[in-house]
Order: structure tokens, then C-alpha cells, then sequence
């Protein structure tokens, strides 16, 4: 990840997206928007590291899923 992307998403999913739902939602406790804060980094990060696997030119002749389960073994080794 190269770092004005996790700048620009830092900023975009840990501020602006979280105080938008606590507005159009009505939260009002702090707890409740980390809660969201939490949700959307979590979603930000799940989605980024799918992302950065489906690119990939190695890709070419196996599944997402096969794909995916291939480079979590490869990463356990490590």
C-alpha cells in the first residue's frame, strides 16, 4: 500500500465516512461512533488486501478463492 493511499483512506474512512453515518443515523454516544469508526477500517482493510490479491498477474488460471487460500498458506510459512 503506498503511503498517500493510506493517508487519503485513513482520512476518508476514519473521519469522513464515520462522522456522515453518526449524522445521518442520529448516534450521539462515543461508543457508538468508534463502533462505526472500528466497522468501516475493518471493511477498508479486508477490502484492500482482496484487492491486492485479485490484481495480481498470478491470478491467471486459478480462482479467487483458490487464489486467496494459497497466499494465506504462503504467509503462515513465513
Amino acid at each position: 500500500m503506498s503511503g498517500i493511499r493510506l493517508v487519503i483512506g485513513a482520512i476518508v474512512m476514519g473521519i469522513a465516512v464515520p462522522i456522515t453515518l453518526s449524522l445521518l443515523l442520529g448516534l450521539h454516544t462515543l461508543s457508538q461512533i468508534f463502533t462505526v469508526v472500528a466497522v468501516t477500517f475493518l471493511a477498508w482493510s479486508v477490502s484492500d488486501l482482496l484487492s491486492s490479491i485479485l490484481e495480481r498477474p498470478r491470478l491467471k488460471g486459478r480462482s479467487p478463492g483458490q487464489a486467496l487460500r494459497e497466499d494465506w498458506e504462503r504467509r503462515s510459512k513465513e
